[in-house]
């Protein structure tokens, strides 16, 4: 199991609950939930109530688009939802940099490539 807490990216980021994203999409508590099990957020419990990165939420407030295609990969691959959130969040070296941010600049075809290859 891994320990999200150890991680280099974890101190440095924002993290929103669901009633701050009930709050910031203005969906409905059970929406919100939704997003979790349909794939279009990850999240994870460490120290309490479910929580996910800010930066999963698009300029709108809203789910990014472009995450739910790459968490269902890494899903379908065996992956935890902390395996998912920690390999979203970390810097890859055949990406120069996190797949998040990878795909924050539009580099979603890579992101995805490479996490089908991820065993």
């Amino acid at each position: 199991m891994i320990d999200l807490s150890q991680q280099p990216w974890f101190a440095d980021t924002e993290w929103l609950a669901v009633p701050d994203l009930v709050e910031k999409t203005g969906m409905s508590v059970s929406r919100v939930r939704r997003l979790f099990d349909e794939h279009a957020l990850v999240g994870t419990r460490l120290g309490g109530p479910l929580r996910t990165p800010a930066v999963f939420l698009d300029d709108e407030g809203q789910p990014r688009g472009d995450l739910r295609g790459t968490i269902t990969v890494l899903a379908d691959n065996g992956f935890t939802d902390d395996e998912a959130l920690d390999w979203i969040m970390s810097d890859d070296d055949s990406l120069g940099t996190s797949p998040i941010e990878a795909l924050r600049a539009g580099r979603k075809a890579e992101v995805r490539r490479i996490a089908q290859g991820l065993l």
